[in-house]
């Protein structure tokens, strides 16, 4: 349970990633409103989530989904680069989430 918890976590880190984005600098009010309660669940989740879980693989898996995942969000909403070395970088990223979701005992 604590791994769909920590996965719920980093998706709603990308969801304020990118309503941080969408908020103009915190001059939407909206985007910005959006922004705070999904911080404040993917936090909550996170603590959760290490209840079980050790700090150095929540807390890696946490960042890594959120930053995979903004980058995804970049290229297909908001028409960033996909360069093949952004790509690769990406790659990296979800082999090491593998990586430490793998060598983990829970």
């Amino acid at each position: 349970m604590a791994w769909i918890i920590l996965v719920a976590a980093g998706m709603l880190e990308v969801v304020w990633a990118y309503a941080m984005k969408q908020s103009d600098g915190f001059t939407r009010p909206w985007p910005t409103a959006i922004m705070a309660v999904a911080m404040l669940g993917s936090v909550g989740l996170l603590a959760l989530a290490m209840r079980t879980l050790p700090l150095g693989t929540a807390y890696t898996i946490w960042t890594g989904i959120g930053a995979v995942g903004a980058f995804l969000v970049g290229i297909g909403v908001l028409g960033e680069q996909a360069s093949p070395a952004r790509l690769v970088a990406a790659g990296l990223i979800v082999s090491g989430l593998v990586l430490m979701k793998l060598s983990s005992p829970h």
